[in-house]
């Protein structure tokens, strides 16, 4: 198959559901994925599709603020090929790993297009990381080459020496300037043809029990994949698109790469040194935004300000992350009369489940699955119950499913044979709305990032003090979550201010910021039998104190500590 008719095979789906953008019933029951052996996004859709014609002169990406530029498809499809080039001068080979550490700045874009066209696999990656955290993504990521700022080189420092750094910004000693690599021919010719199910981007997610899962995606499962995340959110051609999310988790992917360029919309970033709701709310009317994806947490910064005094151009608006507060949706509804939609996707999938452009909405649900995915709620034994663990069935298994969990040996962990299990607790009503119960297990989001209890834990119990530990979320009006810890201090240590301030600093020398915790309880722990800690027991405690607007005696929090805010 040529690139031309792997190109009309993805345009050919992306059309179906472009017109059945709002018969929701007619694209779930017909659509079909394109049936692909080779693909390659950034040859096969992004310059063959978008750069070529009469798209190559709009706009690919706008970045205002820090950083700010706007790109065309043309050009960022010239300067891939330049990058690629120069990656490839520098020895960077198909299925090498690039762990990829930047902000939004259009060098992350020139970069991930770049990979793909390499065939070279992509570790994305936040900025907030530690350089604990880069040393587990080197070492279980196998990481090969680097790509970070000038700023977050130093985190670096003392890993793998072999891994080829590249700085964006003046390159410390070591290291290769990013701008020599734009040095390179503007023309990219392929080391032969990229197989679809060839790997492309490696996530790491946080797991319950252990360190933090590695997910794979193939070179169809997230491009083609997000083809329902498109439909969810109802991009067109030349929309300008908005998704606030950081870039190095799943949802960037999800709505600041494939689904907006799926559609041929422009990314829109409005880059702030720190999230400020009305210059964000300012930036939406001024740059004619006409959809958007935030999270629960920008929602509800939103309506606290006077939303019904921006005008804006805004067709669709999304949410996603974790459900959004019935009240939030009101709101927005009646101060801009559109809704807010949810849905439903995991770092190891597209959007599985969601309130679709058209339909109805119920309070509370998630929506309806998305065409191409089929759903099941099931109990432990696999069988099917009106309340169980949101399962994929895999008879056929969508295209949007991840690859699989890579292992520490390299090998891969299988998705399940009949059924992908998600980890998470749902229902479903008889007109097949599905509401979201809670996890299976005991990760929790905390401004929107998603938590595992076990990887705080572990830093909880090297401090001198700490014999025991168990972390929750605890409720709170802006970030929907904190992490809280119930802590067993070792014998003779006192549970005061003192010990309460040296366990805040241990944790802040050791965790990135969004993976804090932020309150502290000295108390013994509730367990099973068998000796296993009965989480559940503290959650519902937590839940407790927020409904009755009471604070626990003897709890310790980061805001009693004027000299942790100083630091």
């Amino acid at each position: 198959m040529s690139t031309e008719a792997r190109a009309a095979a993805f345009k050919a789906a992306r059309d179906f559901l472009f017109a059945h953008r709002t018969d929701y019933a007619t694209a779930h029951r017909d659509f079909r994925w394109p049936e692909l052996t080779h693909f390659n996004y950034a040859l096969d859709w992004f310059d063959a599709e978008l750069a070529r014609g009469e798209s190559a002169n709009r706009l690919a990406l706008r970045i205002v603020g820090d950083g700010a530029a706007s790109v065309t498809f043309a050009e960022l499809s010239e300067r891939s090929n330049r990058i690629a080039n120069g990656l490839r001068a520098l020895g960077v080979k198909r299925n090498e790993r690039i762990l990829l550490m930047l902000g939004n700045v259009v060098p992350l874009w020139e970069t991930m297009l770049a990979a793909m066209k390499l065939g070279a696999v992509v570790i994305p990656a936040t900025t907030l990381l530690t350089p604990s955290d880069l040393k587990d993504r080197f070492e279980r990521g196998r990481v090969r080459h680097l790509v970070a700022t000038t700023a977050d080189a130093p985190k670096s420092d003392g890993l793998d020496p072999s891994v080829t750094r590249i700085a964006v910004g003046a390159p410390p000693s070591g290291w290769i300037g990013y701008d020599a690599l734009l040095q390179g021919d503007a023309g990219f010719v392929p080391e032969g043809e990229t197989k679809a199910t060839d790997p492309l981007l490696l996530y790491f997610t946080s797991g319950t029990t252990s360190r933090p899962k590695l997910v794979e995606h193939s070179h169809q499962s997230y491009p083609v994949g997000h083809l329902t995340t498109m439909y969810w959110l109802n991009l067109q051609p030349g929309d300008m698109h908005l998704n606030i999310s950081s870039p190095g988790w799943a949802k960037h992917a999800y709505s600041c790469f494939f689904a907006p360029w799926n559609a041929g919309a422009t990314v829109f970033i409005a880059n702030q040194p720190r999230f400020n709701a009305p210059a964000m709310l300012q930036a939406i009317a001024e740059n004619q935004v006409t959809t958007i994806c935030a999270p629960p947490t920008v929602w509800r910064m939103f309506a606290q300000e006077d939303m019904a005094a921006i005008r804006t151009s805004l067709r669709e608006l999304c949410s996603a992350g974790e459900p959004l507060n019935p009240e939030i949706i009101e709101h927005v509804q009646k101060v801009w009369g559109k809704d807010v939609r949810e849905a439903y996707g995991q770092t190891e999938t597209t959007v599985q489940i969601a309130c679709f452009p058209g339909q109805k909405l119920k309070p509370g649900s998630m929506g309806q699955e998305a065409p191409g995915y089929r759903i099941r709620l099931l109990d432990a034994d696999d069988k099917d119950v009106e309340e169980g663990e949101v399962c994929i069935d895999l008879n056929p298994a969508p295209v949007g499913l991840m690859r699989g969990y890579q292992a520490d040996d390299g090998t891969f962990a299988p998705r399940g044979r009949s059924a992908y299990r998600t980890g998470d607790v749902g229902t479903r009503d008889a007109e097949g709305y599905f509401t979201y119960v809670g996890r299976a297990d005991d990760v929790f989001k905390a401004s929107d990032y998603r938590i595992s209890p076990f990887e705080l834990e572990s830093v909880l119990i090297e401090h001198a003090s700490v014999a025991e530990a168990a972390v929750v979320p605890a409720p709170d009006p802006l970030r929907m979550a904190v992490p809280k810890a119930y802590v067993v201090l070792a014998a003779g240590v006192e549970p005061g201010r003192a010990t309460a301030l040296s366990i805040f600093q241990h944790l802040r020398a050791r965790l990135a910021p969004f993976k804090r915790v932020r309150r502290i309880e000295f108390a013994d722990l509730p367990k099973t039998i068998s000796g296993k800690i009965r989480r559940v027991e503290l959650r519902r405690t937590e839940e407790a104190h927020a409904k009755s607007g009471t604070r626990a005696q003897g709890e310790f929090r980061e805001e009693d500590f004027p000299e942790l805010s100083a630091r």
